[in-house]
């Protein structure tokens, strides 16, 4: 199946999500306009965890608003492109590192273009790549305004970076077409692209130089590339499966638990929303935060005594309890029976085993 093929899991925003990952690229282009930042992330609520947290997406409409925001903030109705001139393999994530150690630049794109999924979904469609064509498309996002022209500046040359960068080469495309009619900046765009751009196009695209799509990549490494691109087929296939919002709390708490009890607010902040809105959705799957975090301290634990030789002080720090005592009775309370006792029993399973 392919994964750009699928219905977005549900209690997430109709119209899509995308990574703070690019939130952080457009406070940094904002920041180097000489917009201060500080007010912009308390004005749009976007917390220290949240932007520091490789799980954390935020809705498209307010990556729109945030955006409008920042280009009222300093003037700049080309700070798409600004974006783009910062931006690096990484603000892509694990599929920005994997393009940038394949072996040809029309490979690394290629890449990055086929797992943009782990990091953006949007309702409007996905990204392609045309590879006989050397063609790189971005979606229609119709009706264009102020708050969307930089989302398709900032895709055309955050792709043209990022060509850029894994081959050395400052010229790398043929042309540019872009769907929106002429917001007055030909020139601007023709010289940071250069190449010709056409606005009022057909699509939103960059179309790549030959010579450019078949050159070697400065960063090739073709071991680290293969294992990069596993991990981004593992975590498409969660993608696939379609991770519950409870999916996304439980893959928080884990590092959270470390001689502490996380909190509903630090957990809603890593994912981006508010507590309500992470209720909301744990409430509409039929289960609440207590109850995930107590399911997920009973699976741990059970590992923990089965698999480890780990101290059962040692496993209640680890699991956030405030003294053994108190995993002594949680672990009574899931398994009816000591972890000293239920660690016994797995000993001895093991051993009468083939």
């Amino acid at each position: 199946m392919d994964p750009y093929d699928l219905q977005p899991p549900p209690n997430q925003d109709p119209l899509g999500d995308i990574s703070v990952l690019y939130v952080n690229v457009l406070l940094r282009a904002a920041e180097a306009e000489g917009v201060n930042v500080g007010d912009l992330t308390r004005r749009f609520q976007l917390s220290e965890q949240t932007l520091t947290s490789s799980a954390a997406r935020i809705s498209i409409p307010r990556f729109m608003r945030l955006g409008h925001a920042a280009i009222q903030a300093c003037g700049n109705a080309a700070l798409g492109l600004r974006m783009g001139a910062l931006s690096r393999p990484v603000d892509a994530g694990i599929a920005g590192l994997a393009g940038e150690s394949s072996s040809t630049a029309g490979g690394a794109i290629q890449t990055l273009i086929h797992y943009s999924l782990l990091t953006s979904r949007n309702s409007r469609g996905t990204p392609e790549a045309e590879p006989e064509k050397r063609r790189l498309q971005f979606y229609s996002i119709r009706p264009y305004n102020p708050f969307n022209y930089f989302v398709v500046d900032s895709v055309l040359s955050a792709w043209t970076q990022f060509l850029r960068t894994v081959t050395g080469q400052w010229d790398v495309l043929e042309k540019v077409t872009i769907e929106y009619p002429s917001t007055g900046l030909d020139e601007m765009f023709e010289a940071w692209f250069r190449c010709p751009v056409q606005f009022g196009a057909a699509m939103n695209s960059v179309t790549v130089r030959q010579d450019v799509w078949n050159q070697g990549t400065v960063q090739t490494q073709q071991a680290m590339h293969e294992k990069l691109v596993r991990l981004c087929d593992e975590e498409m296939r969660e993608i696939q499966r379609g991770w519950t919002t409870g999916d996304r709390v439980r893959s928080l708490l884990t590092p959270l638990f470390k001689g502490e009890t996380p909190s509903l607010e630090t957990i809603a902040s890593k994912l981006g929303v508010t507590p309500w809105t992470l209720q909301r959705q744990l409430s509409a799957e039929n289960t609440g935060f207590r109850e995930l975090m107590d399911d997920t301290r009973k699976q741990l634990a059970r590992d923990y005594i089965r698999e480890t030789e780990t101290s059962l002080s040692e496993i209640a720090w680890l699991l956030g309890f405030s003294n053994p005592a108190a995993l002594h009775k949680a672990y009574r309370r899931w398994f009816g029976l000591s972890p000293g006792e239920h660690r016994k029993q797995f000993r001895k399973m093991t051993k009468s085993g083939p």
